[in-house]
C-alpha cells in the first residue's frame, strides 16, 4: 500500500474494496429502523409502534453471541471463499432478499410480518458487521493503513446513510416506499461484488489457542470466553471501564433517531425536502465530521478526540428542539448538518478507538463484543422513544413534547463523557499493544 499521507492510497484495490464493504454494512441499518418508521407514520403507523419496532435492530446489540461461531468457521456451503469472505456472501444474499420481501409485502399482511422480515435483515446485517470489521482489522498491516481503511469504511457506511435516509425519499415520493425497497434490495450486489473482489485475509499467528478446533472442547472455550479473557488480561480492571463508557457514548444518537422521520413528518416537512437536504447540508457535514473525527484522533489522540465527539454530538442531538417551533428551509438545514457532523466525529473516534483494543486471533469477536457494547443501552432505550415523545404530549402538547425530548436525549450523552475523562486520567497499557 503507498503511503498513507498519499491520495493514491484510496484508490488501491483493498480501500476500494474497504469502501464497498462499508456501503454493504451500512445498507440495511436505516432500512430496518428510522427509515422504516417514516413509512410506518405515512401509514398512520402510531409514535409508540414505530418506537418498538426499531428494536429488530437490537440483533447488532446481541450479535457478540454468536460472533465466536462466525469467528471460527465459514458458512456452509461457501467455504471455497475463506471464513470471512463466505459470511459475506451468506449475508449480503440475505439482506438483498429480505429487502425485496419487505418492499413487495409491505404492511398489507400487518406490522408482525413486516417486523419479523426487519428482524431477519437485521440479523443478516449484524452478522455481516462482525466479519467486515474483522476484514478491516486483519486485512491492515500496520495502525496507518487501519486508520485508511477505516476511513474507507466509513465513507462507504456513510454513503450508505445517505442512500437510505435521504435519496430514498425522493425516491418514495415517486414510485413509492414499497418499489424502494425493492430497489434498494438490489443494492446489496455492491457488497457481493466488493466481498468477491476482495482478498481472504490470512490467519493469525498470533494466538495458538485460536487455532484449537471448534468441535474440542478447547476450541469451544476459547472461542466463548478467549476474547473476554484476553481482554481484561490486557487492560485489567480499567477494561470495565472502558466498555460503560463505550456503551454510554452514542446513546443520544440512537434514542433520539426514531423520532426525528415523525418530527419531519408531523411539522409538515415533505419527503422532497427532506431528502434533499440530507443530500447537500447533511453530506457535506458528515464529510466535514469524517475528517475532522480522523484529524482529532491524529492531533489529540482516541480519548481527547472521544470527548469532543460526544459534545458535538450532544450538541447537534438538542438542537433539534428548535424545529418544532421553527422549521424554515435554512434552519432545517443547519440542524441537520449540526447533528450530521456530531455523529460523524463521534463515530469515527470510536471506531478507531474500539478498534485499537482488538487483539489479533480474537479480532471478529471481541470487536463485536465492543460494538455490541457501544449499542446495547441506546438500542434499548430507543425502544420506548415514541412512548416517551406520546407521554410528554398528554401535559405539552405534541411540539413541546418533541422539543423536550431531543433535549433530554442530549444530555443522557454527559455520563460517556466524564467516564472518557476518569479513564484519561487513568494509567492504562498502550493500545496499541494489543493489536498484536
Amino acid at each position: 500500500m503507498s503511503k498513507p499521507h498519499s491520495l493514491g492510497v484510496y484508490l488501491e484495490r483493498k480501500s476500494l474494496v474497504m469502501l464497498g464493504l462499508g456501503f454493504s454494512s451500512g445498507l440495511p441499518f436505516m432500512l430496518v429502523a428510522n427509515t422504516l418508521g417514516y413509512w410506518l407514520r405515512d401509514e398512520g403507523t402510531s409514535l409508540a409502534a414505530i418506537g418498538f419496532i426499531t428494536w429488530c435492530g437490537l440483533a447488532w446489540t446481541f450479535k457478540f453471541l454468536w460472533a465466536p461461531l462466525i469467528d471460527r468457521t465459514s458458512a456452509p456451503f461457501l467455504t471455497i471463499f475463506g471464513r470471512r469472505r463466505s459470511w459475506m456472501l451468506l449475508t449480503q444474499t440475505i439482506i438483498g432478499a429480505g429487502l425485496m420481501a419487505m418492499g413487495v409485502i409491505g404492511i398489507s399482511h400487518g406490522l408482525v410480518v413486516l417486523g419479523i422480515l426487519a428482524v431477519s435483515v437485521a440479523a443478516a446485517g449484524a452478522t455481516q458487521d462482525v466479519v467486515v470489521d474483522a476484514w478491516r482489522i486483519e486485512t491492515a498491516s500496520d495502525t496507518e493503513e487501519l486508520g485508511v481503511l477505516t476511513s474507507c469504511y466509513t465513507f462507504g457506511y456513510r454513503g450508505a446513510l445517505l442512500a437510505t435516509e435521504a435519496i430514498i425519499l425522493i425516491v418514495a415520493t415517486r414510485i413509492g416506499w414499497s418499489a424502494s425497497y425493492v430497489c434498494y434490495g438490489a443494492l446489496a450486489g455492491i457488497g457481493i461484488a466488493a466481498c468477491l473482489i476482495g482478498v481472504e485475509p490470512a490467519k493469525s499467528p498470533q494466538d495458538k489457542d485460536a487455532e484449537a478446533p471448534l468441535w474440542t472442547a478447547r476450541g469451544l472455550f476459547d472461542a466463548i470466553t478467549g476474547p473476554l479473557i484476553r481482554f481484561f488480561k490486557t487492560y485489567g480492571a480499567m477494561g470495565l471501564l472502558m466498555l460503560i463508557a463505550i456503551s454510554c457514548f452514542q446513546v443520544p444518537n440512537f434514542v433520539m433517531g426514531p423520532m426525528a422521520n415523525p418530527l419531519y413528518h408531523d411539522i409538515g416537512l415533505s419527503k422532497d425536502m427532506v431528502g434533499m437536504v440530507r443530500g447537500s447540508f447533511g453530506l457535506a457535514a458528515v464529510f466535514a465530521g469524517v475528517a475532522m473525527g480522523g484529524f482529532l484522533c491524529l492531533k489529540l489522540g482516541s480519548m481527547r478526540a472521544l470527548m469532543l465527539g460526544g459534545a458535538a454530538q450532544i450538541l447537534g442531538t438538542m438542537l433539534y428542539a428548535v424545529l418544532p417551533y421553527h422549521h424554515d428551509p435554512m434552519t432545517f438545514a443547519a440542524v441537520m448538518a449540526a447533528d450530521n457532523f456530531g455523529i460523524a466525529v463521534a463515530g469515527v473516534t470510536l471506531v478507531t478507538y474500539m478498534s485499537s483494543l482488538t487483539t489479533l486471533g480474537y479480532t471478529a469477536t471481541q470487536y463485536a463484543l465492543l460494538s455490541s457494547v457501544y449499542t446495547v443501552f441506546g438500542k434499548f432505550l430507543k425502544g420506548f422513544s415514541g412512548l416517551a415523545v406520546q407521554s410528554l404530549a398528554v401535559d405539552y402538547g405534541l411540539m413541546k413534547a418533541y422539543a423536550i425530548f431531543f433535549i433530554g436525549a442530549g444530555l443522557i450523552g454527559i455520563p460517556a463523557i466524564l467516564l472518557f475523562v476518569l479513564l484519561a486520567s487513568q494509567r492504562r497499557p498502550d493500545a496499541a499493544t494489543s493489536k498484536g
